[in-house]
């Protein structure tokens, strides 16, 4: 008798089919143990509580009953689930192509792969923000350009990155701080007057929304982060990059190295294919393949998603009428009928020139009543690897004076959720009597 397989051809990395003498698609399947060990890890306990224990053994048990059935899952990559997420997002931010990577940093990278960025070209970016916004470029030598920010928003200003556009200048990349839309409308018509691509950093802003347009979705690219830190998050990490251009149809091939199944070479069972990016140039597929556990939990916690938003919004308009007493505390912003905020942080800034002392002497007595705020970030020129790479730091620190003043002066971050009513309120009482101190 002859063995043939019984089903057709395949993905041969994730779906051998069935077949009489198959090839696994995994090693070794995930058992009872694997799973409890998650669970513990989840829910963790002191292992000689005899009530954790207990507990634990009954989950157990009826994990062995539940695994005798033979209904358990293999396959842990790349699979249904990532595809169902995919599908749920494209619906959410209303676009063409989502993409389940493994960070929002891939995402950058992707879609600056198809941006055809090259060494020497120029990439414009705001002073403030995360180091992934601005790593691709630095790893392929590709000059980083640092732009100052809105003193309002400290979203990235259009009117420096028109001051700072040259003839090798090929993109921009917009970051939502804190969730909070950028002025979209005047980036891409910078944009589109220079024939530049724009690939969003929403790694804050899932969920937002800029006159009706999700945020991500209104650039060329826009890529979000679901670190354990975000709004939502898939097992602590993971990523989606979208777009509306037709480079999409190429997103599954760029997360796993240009893999070709479609259309294998001859006496093998795929193809390894180059991406074709702006202006015919190609570019190498990267690996940033997800996991189907992943996306059953980001599934899950997509429900949440308004919720979620929606109290952290709360917590922040509480916050504004609280500080409203004060005229050395500068507002939040908040949603208008044109911007929806994720509500990710809440900007806190201080009107120091009204005080004896800044936001350090502010920080300074926040930590003393045990409440916890981080400026979020840094400005990028004042990190050691731009200047061990060459870049004219002091130059790029004399360029953005929002950002240094902010930075050193004015502004901080304050934490919205989870927490509950009362250290929202504590944490408003303190902000208030710290700052009348320094008056």
């Amino acid at each position: 008798m002859s063995i043939q397989k019984e089903t057709k051809k395949s993905d041969f990395r994730y779906d051998t089919g069935e077949a009489r003498v198959p090839w696994a698609a995994v090693g070794e399947s995930m058992n009872v143990d694997d799973i409890a060990a998650i669970i513990r890890f989840l829910i963790p306990g002191d292992a000689n509580d005899p009530s954790y224990g207990g507990k634990m053994q009954k989950v157990i048990t009826a994990l062995e009953e539940l695994h005798k059935s033979g209904n358990y899952v293999s396959k842990l990559s790349l699979g249904s689930y990532v595809k169902k997420l995919e599908e749920a997002i494209q619906e959410f931010l209303n676009v063409k192509y989502a993409c389940f990577i493994t960070n929002a940093t891939a995402g950058f990278e992707i879609g600056l792969k198809f941006a055809g960025i090259k060494p020497g070209d120029e990439v414009i970016a705001p002073a403030i923000t995360f180091l992934s916004t601005i790593n691709y470029p630095l790893l392929i030598g590709a000059k980083v350009v640092l732009a100052d920010v809105d003193p309002v928003t400290l979203n990235i200003s259009p009117e420096d990155i028109r001051r700072k556009i040259t003839p090798r200048t090929k993109a921009i990349i917009p970051v939502h701080i804190g969730g909070y839309p950028c002025d979209m409308d005047a980036i891409m018509e910078i944009a589109r007057e220079h024939d530049l691509m724009v690939v969003e950093d929403a790694a804050h802003g899932f969920g937002g929304y800029y006159k009706g347009k999700a945020l991500g979705a209104i650039g060329d690219f826009g890529s979000f982060s679901f670190h354990e830190v975000k709004n939502i998050t898939s097992c602590g990490e993971g990523g989606i990059v979208v777009t509306n251009s037709s480079y999409g149809e190429d997103f599954p091939k760029s997360r796993f190295g240009g893999f070709d199944i479609a259309h294998p070479i001859d006496k093998w069972l795929y193809d390894v294919v180059a991406l074709e990016g702006k202006g015919g140039r190609y570019t190498v597929g990267g690996n940033h393949s997800s996991t189907e556990i992943q996306a059953v939990s980001l599934l899950n916690q997509l429900k949440r998603l308004p919720g979620i938003i929606e109290e952290r919004k709360r917590h922040a308009e509480y916050l504004n009428s609280r500080f409203s007493v004060l005229e050395e505390i500068l507002p939040c912003p908040l949603d208008t009928e044109d911007i929806k905020s994720t509500y990710h942080l809440y900007l806190f800034q201080l009107d120091h020139t009204k005080l004896k002392g800044d936001i350090q002497d502010f920080k300074k007595k926040m930590d003393e009543r045990g409440i916890v705020q981080i400026p979020h970030f840094a400005p990028l020129y004042r990190f050691s690897y731009l200047k061990q790479l060459g870049y004219d730091t002091a130059a790029m620190q004399k360029s953005c004076p929002n950002a240094e003043e902010a930075f050193l002066h004015k502004f901080t971050h304050l934490p919205l959720y989870p927490l509950t009513d009362g250290q929202v309120e504590y944490m408003a009482d303190n902000i208030i009597e710290g700052v009348k101190e320094m008056k």
